[in-house]
């Protein structure tokens, strides 16, 4: 069997094992098993079956992190997008009127169009257009994202009066909130450290064990009474719950439920433009980070076997939209399973074989709460902030575009964003300094800058 995965995935070529690959699997999915509860969630709020968007879920992810591994052997994990379901539920459904059936037919087109992009090198030639610099502070970025996520899911960082805050522990205790919020924010607390204690010492699937430790903790303290579930505060109880048996909900109402009426309207066209451009540079950003801090870059920023990397996730788009669920995206969470020493395709088939084993077994993965799994995403976002050295801070006509990047994505909570920034101040900043001739920029740099101020003033 160990010739066999040596031979498929060229292990011994990329410096791993298949021992460490499994691990790898195994972490990328527990910090992103939380989208087979979020997605039917926020889904259902469009009037989608919740039990058939369970399965759609766990299917598409499932079969596109498969087709990741087939199609470019790198250690990447798909599944549908937050932020991307959101605005199908919330914004397409729910703000503009459409139906979830018409919403399914603009992600499916979505893919079709994808997958001619990623035919005709369009894709690929936006990634290897980007300098080295805003990649590197892209990939900075995107650590910051993820660590902001992590602080948001357990509870440590909220909304407040300066529009963010920590958690209010004081208040908490006196209006009964602590018992859930609070104690899940201290364990949140504790798995951090237990986490980084463990990348200390090196101990193998340190990240992983992290978030075992963290949620075991969580169980002793509920079955004490210490932790106390509060569904309304979005703090659930951390026990796996048995009592709907381990039966997979239909797929029958959600699938191939596309409606294609109006699909030359403007008002489809615009939907659909909008799934492509937030899918295609928020994939973008996330293969950008994740290879980059795995040296998968080679000495011109350039991603090998990237056009397989891209068409699994535009297929995953489409396939997605036939079982019934929204946009599927790289997922940034794939970092986590490339910081535990994922290399290849064999951690993607691990991550996708379980997603269909959760199907299954979901009163599990089910129960693993968000503030076992913040502690990954916090130590995953501290190990991709420091490629930041990358970025030469003595010429700033490079380092600044790199810190807008940057500093952008968990600001304004978007990956598109912080590249959209980017690439609009990289551009001014050479043609105002005088510097385009000696950066040498490229012309689809100029391209992407007039459509990301074109999509500011009228999208």
């Amino acid at each position: 069997m160990n010739g066999l995965l040596e031979r498929t995935f060229h292990l011994s070529k990329n410096h791993t094992n298949v021992k460490t690959e499994v691990l790898a699997g195994i972490t990328t999915f527990m910090t992103m098993a939380y989208i087979l509860a979020v997605n039917p969630s926020v889904l259902s709020s469009a009037g989608m079956d919740s039990g058939a968007v369970f399965t759609a879920t766990a299917l598409a992810s499932c079969l596109a992190t498969l087709m990741m591994a087939a199609f470019s052997n790198y250690p990447f994990a798909l599944a549908p997008g937050m932020g991307l379901n959101a605005f199908f539920a919330y914004t397409v459904v729910g703000q503009m009127g459409f139906s979830w059936h018409v919403a399914l037919a603009a992600v499916f087109v979505e893919g079709l169009v994808f997958i001619v992009l990623s035919l005709t090198n369009v894709r690929e030639a936006i990634f290897n257009c980007i300098p080295m610099s805003l990649k590197s502070g892209i990939t900075c970025g995107i650590g910051l994202f993820i660590a902001f996520i992590g602080f948001q899911n357990s509870k440590l960082v909220v909304d407040g009066a300066t529009l963010v805050a920590i958690y209010p522990f004081k208040a908490a205790l006196a209006d009964g909130r602590f018992w859930s919020e609070g104690i899940g924010a201290l364990l949140a607390f504790v798995g951090i450290i237990l986490t980084v204690a463990f990348m200390i010492k090196k101990v193998p699937g340190g990240i992983l064990l992290g978030i075992l430790c963290t949620w075991i903790l969580g169980i002793i303290l509920q079955l004490t009474g210490v932790y106390q579930p509060n569904p309304e505060l979005g703090m659930y109880s951390v026990l796996p719950d048995f009592s709907a048996g381990f039966g997979i909900p239909s797929l029958k109402p959600t699938l191939m439920q596309m409606d294609f009426t109006g699909l030359l309207g403007l008002n489809f066209i615009t939907v659909m433009l909008s799934f492509l451009f937030v899918d295609l540079f928020d994939t973008m950003g996330t293969l950008i980070g994740v290879a980059s801090k795995a040296d998968m870059l080679d000495e011109n920023g350039k991603l090998p076997r990237i056009r397989g990397a891209l068409m699994a996730d535009a297929v995953g788009t489409s396939l997605g939209a036939v079982l019934g669920t929204s946009t599927v995206s790289t997922y940034v969470e794939s970092s986590s399973g490339v910081m535990a020493g994922g290399r290849t395709g064999l951690t993607s088939v691990v991550t996708g074989l379980l997603f269909a084993v959760a199907l299954f077994l979901s009163p599990i993965f089910l129960a693993i709460p968000s503030f076992a799994t913040a502690p990954a995403l916090v130590v995953v976002g501290f190990m991709m902030i420091t490629t930041v050295f990358r970025i030469d801070f003595n010429d700033m006509s490079e380092a600044i575009p790199a810190f807008v990047a940057m500093i952008v994505m968990p600001f304004m909570y978007s990956i598109s964003e912080g590249i959209a920034l980017g690439v609009i101040s990289y551009v001014l900043i050479q043609i105002v300094s005088g510097k385009v001739r000696e950066k040498k920029v490229h012309w689809l740099m100029y391209v992407l800058a007039i459509a990301f101020v074109l999509k500011y003033l009228f999208v």
